[in-house]
């Protein structure tokens, strides 16, 4: 174990691999008579009331070391050079010390599309402090409850965490979107977010990085629950009906285009990428991270063009095939 926590979720975070992706247990329906040509296809979204030409991004991940600061710069010269939004780590480390220069910015960065994200346990003071540091589209909350309770250091005081989004809502200026971290986000979640005034939900399912096994890597090996909580695909199935509602964004164990066409079939607008945006840009050299992503939006319009698809939007009337451990999926009524 190292002596910065942070470093030690990057390396246990590229040393864990799923042993279950409930992508896998999707199957689309293929189109043989499609109404358009490839270059007719347009990949771009909308949501928070901004506009993205792709319609994926970089997820929150890392801050507050030298080694994440590394990390991030690379990830930021990446988005910045193919038009991605990146949300950063969480702020807390910068919070804690004004002198953090580990999180990318715009004076760094000018052209970059920059959110940021907080923990809900920060009180508004803190979140209004971010923003304004920060200066974001979005504000991106988190919450985390197994990971607090796993953690020798976490929290063990939630009471105040609806109250605190409440206070968001009501007095923070930009755009707020509440994301779980690999956990699963709920119906009944969703539902109270929705009446607190949240009007996006990123609900990072089980089947990519897991807090769970990464705390348990650092203190107690309560393995048993390594695979704690809900799936993406059984997330996002259970947010059907709240797609008129509000935004909603996918991540866990996105890995490719075809994971992110599912997820966008299944109700979502965007999907994020961490771990695969990690292992990517420690692995290999920036140039070919770049023609990595740039071979992603190709390969997004060929996927949607065999289903069919001029838009995203209208990936949601696409047929599929559950399977596997996706056929017992709980449907919250």
């Amino acid at each position: 174990m190292s002596n910065n926590r942070k470093d030690d979720h990057i390396n246990y975070a590229l040393a864990y691999e799923s042993p279950y992706n409930s992508f896998d247990d999707v199957e689309l329906i293929n189109r043989s008579l499609p109404d358009y040509d490839l270059d007719d296809i347009d990949i771009s979204t909308t949501f928070l009331g901004h506009h993205y030409d792709a319609p994926f991004y970089i997820n929150a991940m890392t801050g507050g070391s030298e080694k994440a600061k590394r990390i991030n710069e690379k990830l930021a010269r990446v988005a910045e050079k193919t038009g991605l939004l990146m949300v950063t780590g969480s702020y807390s480390a910068a919070l804690k010390n004004p002198g953090d220069d580990s999180y990318p910015n715009h004076e760094t960065f000018p052209n970059l599309q920059i959110a940021t994200n907080i923990g809900i346990d920060k009180n508004l003071k803190l979140a209004s402090r971010a923003v304004d540091e920060m200066n974001p589209l979005f504000l991106q909350v988190h919450v985390n409850l197994m990971q607090e309770l796993l953690m020798p250091e976490g929290e063990r005081q939630f009471r105040a965490w609806k109250k605190n989004l409440s206070d968001y809502v009501d007095h923070i200026q930009v755009p707020l979107m509440l994301k779980e971290v690999g956990f699963g986000m709920d119906s009944k979640t969703i539902q109270v977010a929705y009446e607190l005034g949240i009007s996006a939900i990123d609900i990072s399912g089980r089947g990519g990085t897991s807090f769970a096994y990464i705390e348990n890597q650092r203190g107690f090996h309560r393995d048993y629950l390594n695979q704690w909580g809900q799936t993406t695909v059984q997330c996002l199935l259970n947010a059907r009906d709240y797609r008129d509602k509000l935004d909603i964004l996918a991540s866990g164990g996105v890995r490719h285009p075809l994971d992110m066409i599912k997820s966008f079939v299944l109700g979502a607008k965007a999907a994020g990428l961490s771990r695969t945006f990690l292992s990517l840009v420690e692995n290999y050299p920036e140039e070919e991270v770049i023609e990595q992503v740039n071979l992603w939006k190709h390969d997004l319009k060929l996927i949607m063009c065999a289903l069919n698809c001029k838009t995203i939007t209208e990936l949601q009337k696409v047929d599929f095939i559950l399977h596997g451990k996706l056929q017992n999926t709980y449907i919250h009524q």
